[in-house]
């Protein structure tokens, strides 16, 4: 399935759990510099994108539907294909997408075609996912999903070199993506909140329903808090989230 199909899909109530978070806005903001005009692929609706001249990509029709009125001019194109000029924008962003995309290199190759300067990709290290409390103890089969992710590593040399940064994850994070509520453990048990998270949605329910009751139990029990306490004193993790800036 398409990143489109998908979303058409699944991200009907997007908008309910996905804010962005001030803090990851202004990593954003300070990665983009003095770009002026952004093209945002995979914009989704609407997070993240900055106070400057923007136009926003976006394959999914229900994606595009949600975007707020005032938020920047969209188009509906997909990241290997986009309808741009080379260099025709000063910088681009792609926030949490690139794991849906269909062909990862030929989007981030057209990233690089048409930005003159700066290239921000907000994406995720996939091992240091795998080891977070929701995918290790109840959810292991989230690791199955996006396992072909590219690494960040590879993210920056496909955009012809740049610098990887961790992104940290407060302990009251606004935007609810995979692992926003690790210190809020009792959110995932919210159906509104996992339907905002793309790897909930692609699991089969049945696998879901079993891993959440044992989160109950295990928050009921104490449980979760006895293996979580490290955790807990700290204010922010590293869930694995990168920002990519290549130059």
């Amino acid at each position: 399935m398409t990143g489109s199909a998908r979303y058409d899909r699944i991200g009907r109530s997007y908008t309910a759990t996905r804010r962005p978070d001030p803090r990851i806005g202004r990593l954003i903001e300070e990665a983009l510099g003095d770009a002026a005009r952004i093209v945002n692929v995979g914009a989704g609706a609407g997070s993240y994108e900055p106070d400057r001249q923007v136009v926003a990509v976006e394959p999914s029709g229900a994606m595009i539907g949600q975007r707020p009125p005032g938020t920047a001019p969209v188009v509906q194109a997909s990241a290997e294909r986009l309808p741009f000029r080379p260099a025709e924008f000063d910088g681009a962003m792609a926030v949490l997408t690139v794991h849906h995309w269909g062909d990862a290199a030929a989007g981030l190759a057209e990233l690089r075609r048409v930005a003159a300067g700066p290239v921000v990709v907000l994406t995720f290290d996939h091992g240091v996912h795998c080891r977070q409390w929701l995918v290790a103890d109840y959810l292991p089969e989230m690791a199955g999903i996006d396992a072909d992710v590219p690494t960040p590593e590879a993210i920056a040399a496909a955009l012809g070199g740049g610098e990887v940064r961790v992104v940290p994850v407060p302990d009251d994070c606004i935007d609810g993506f995979c692992h926003a509520f690790w210190a809020r453990p009792e959110a995932y048990l919210d159906p509104t909140v996992r339907a905002g998270i793309s790897s909930f949605a692609r699991l089969p329910e049945p696998v879901v329903s079993a891993a959440m009751a044992r989160l109950d139990n295990d928050l009921a029990s104490g449980r979760w808090q006895e293996r979580n306490t490290g955790i807990l004193e700290a204010p922010a993790v590293d869930a694995g989230y990168r920002l990519v800036v290549a130059g």
